[in-house]
């Protein structure tokens, strides 16, 4: 799509969503039918009230003012003929003498008078005096007619703006959770190559966007057309009933120019909208990355420049948003020009067509009528430009999908009996980069200990990641119990292998919550018993609030050594028999190290373990230590056998222990 069109594509996507609540989009739009229909009743009112007022006023002469000035009498035949020829002849004594002899004139009443009068005479109500002047009962049905239309439009269209809106709220409730779960269906390599404020303003702002497009226009756009259409054709009716056919044409050529305005600046308003929402996606980003950096921006005393990049960034977002706002502002302006234009040229059609006074009036409140909803669509269109391109975003992200494929025939894999092994594996991120593991060909037996060691960027953690199935490797295969892990249901994968990291995450919730993370129907005793297991529960319980303490944002609230050990028990509650140790004690000190190393102790207790270490003294014991360097298996055995080698390992060795 390119700046200025809407892709239509979208909105019939978008369309999908609401058709789940058809029942209220259904009665919200007859609604707004019903009150354009309305809208029709209140003009067609208009001339058979001009018409019985004149009755009555003039005494059933219904004169008629011509835009040049003359009169046109509604009589009878004969007496039009004969004021014609009396106003011909310039003498008043003739007019009299016509009056003198016919008498009183007899009112013409309006076909739709004489239908009320029969269907009020059945009920006994007169509606004329003898004079043919109207009865207050007259007066008081007629009034009463008109409140109950008024009624009608008011309800149909409060009705009309409630199921619109209600449907345009949920609409975007379900935008935004599908929004929402396709993000959490991605691949981590997706959100290694996406900026994570971006996504969340994607989450926020645009389906915000599309909100007020739903909320706030669909019902006038479910009404205000229905209303031109009304005001039209009444206008249309009216001209063809009183030989207005030249009307007709000029409001043809004339009524088109108000939608000039909505052509030009739409493209505007959609173009700097898209560059706003792209800014402050920006905006976000920035804030989003001050504020999980905030130690390190504290620590370097760089509060002023965080502030001067954050007012640039700032600044360009209210250009954008001042620059949409000026064209959206510039429609309703420039329609009231048109209309200006197109009332000239009416007035000017009207004198040229001796069009009559009354008649002027009738058409013009008509076509006026019909000038408010087409502001109301230009400034739908203000907002569906807005919406398109909060929608380009917002389709964007639903239709990427870097997810791991699910097996069509997932083996059923509930417990795990025998190996894992790596067959000749080999992973790089891009069709393009770099080796990451280069041709991995090793084997951990049910219950042993395989370590990790090498130095950083090694590719360490990228083995982990692919026996937890974060990745698939780019060619060979990691099989457990002989069976692909891309042949096994995630979800079953994920009950078989727990992970603990270096870099430890705990969400802004209590202890208790974080421990038993993944373990929904864990009790309070099943909690205590993993913080006990993982050297937790003394530290848990000495603070007044125990296991309703609060962790704080990604656990800042906790020390180092305790949110790892929180982050322990979170994997020894969910109890896999495989569990990966992500460098897990590396950034503890003495004292802690022993705490965790003492749980991770009771942990690898009858469990298959993979475990990365920094620190080669929390390896001594492992059955099988893999030498990693640029991503390949340089060296592979036990400590002893490694270290008696003098080969990469044991130079390893000697640095940490300044050998």
């Amino acid at each position: 799509m390119t700046d200025g069109k809407i892709n239509y594509g979208n909105y019939r996507r978008l369309l999908g969503f609401a058709l789940k609540y058809r029942a209220r989009l259904a009665v919200g739009i007859v609604a707004g039918i019903l009150s354009a229909g309305s809208f029709f009743g209140l003009l067609a009112f208009m001339p058979n009230a001009f018409e019985a007022f004149k009755v009555s006023e003039n005494g059933g002469k219904i004169s008629h003012t011509t835009f040049d000035g003359s009169y046109d009498m509604d009589d009878d035949s004969a007496a039009r003929a004969a004021t014609e020829a009396a106003a011909a002849a310039g003498t008043h004594r003739h007019h009299r003498l016509v009056a003198e002899n016919r008498g009183p004139a007899k009112p013409t009443m309006p076909g739709w008078f004489r239908k009320a009068e029969r269907i009020a005479e059945r009920f006994g109500i007169p509606l004329r005096h003898n004079d043919d002047t109207l009865t207050w009962q007259a007066l008081a049905l007629g009034l009463m007619l008109l409140p109950i239309i008024v009624f009608a439009r008011i309800f149909t269209s409060f009705l009309n703006h409630y199921c619109m809106r209600w449907v345009g709220a949920a609409v975007v409730r379900d935008l935004r959770s599908d929004l929402f779960a396709t993000l959490q269906r991605q691949s981590l390599k997706f959100f290694g190559n996406c900026d994570i404020g971006q996504l969340i303003s994607s989450c926020v702002n645009d389906t915000a966007s599309v909100e007020h497009v739903i909320s706030s226009t669909i019902a006038d756009a479910a009404r205000a057309p229905f209303e031109i259409v009304a005001a039209v054709a009444f206008a249309i009716i009216f001209a063809v009933q009183n030989g207005l056919g030249e009307f007709i044409l000029v409001v043809c050529v004339l009524l088109p120019l108000c939608l000039v305005p909505i052509v030009i600046l739409g493209a505007r308003v959609k173009r700097w909208t898209k560059r706003s929402l792209e800014r402050i996606s920006l905006l976000v980003s920035r804030m989003h990355e001050n504020f999980t950096g905030i130690r390190v921006v504290k620590a370097f005393a760089m509060e002023r420049q965080e502030d001067e990049k954050f007012r640039e960034l700032n600044g360009n977002y209210f250009l954008a948003v001042a620059k949409s706002l000026k064209a959206e502002l510039l429609m309703s302006p420039l329609m009231e020009m048109a209309a200006t234009i197109i009332a000239t040229g009416f007035i000017v059609a009207c004198f040229i067509f001796h069009i009559r006074l009354s008649e002027i009036l009738i058409i013009g409140v008509a076509v006026y009528s019909a000038y408010r909803p087409m502001r109301q669509l230009a400034q739908i269109n203000a907002w569906l430009q807005r919406g398109a391109a909060a929608l380009d975003r917002i389709f964007t992200l639903l239709d990427t999908d870097t997810s791991l494929p699910e097996p069509a025939s997932p083996a059923p894999k509930r417990d795990f009996t025998d190996r894992i092994a790596f067959d000749h594996v080999s992973f790089r991120f891009s069709p393009d980069g770099p080796l990451v593991v280069d041709d991995a060909n090793f084997e951990i037996p049910r219950g042993a200990l395989v370590a990790l060691v090498g130095e950083t960027g090694s590719g360490k953690s990228t083995y982990a990641n692919l026996l937890a199935r974060f990745y698939d490797p780019t060619a060979g295969r990691v099989t457990l119990d002989g069976i692909p892990l891309n042949r096994i249901a995630t979800d079953d994968l994920r009950r078989l292998v727990g992970v603990v990291t270096q870099d430890t995450i705990l969400f802004n919730d209590t202890i208790a919550a974080n421990i038993s993370y993944g373990s929904p129907d864990a009790t309070q005793a099943d909690i205590e018993r993993a913080a006990k297991m993982a050297n937790a529960h003394d530290f848990i319980v000495s603070h007044p609030d125990g296991y309703s303490r609060i962790c704080g944002d990604k656990g800042f609230l906790l020390s180092g050594g305790e949110k790892q050990r929180v982050a322990l028990a979170r994997a020894i509650l969910r109890n896999p028999p495989i569990l990966i140790l992500d460098e897990a004690t590396s950034a503890l000190d003495t004292v802690t190290e022993r705490l965790v190393q003492d749980a991770i102790a009771k942990v690898m207790a009858g469990r298959t373990t993979l475990a990365i270490a920094h620190r080669l003294s929390t390896v001594r014991d492992a059955n099988l230590i893999l030498v990693i360097e640029k991503g390949r298996i340089v060296e592979s055995g036990t400590h002893d056998e490694l270290y008696a080698r003098g080969g990469r390992y044991r130079h390893l060795c000697d640095i940490q222990l300044g050998s």
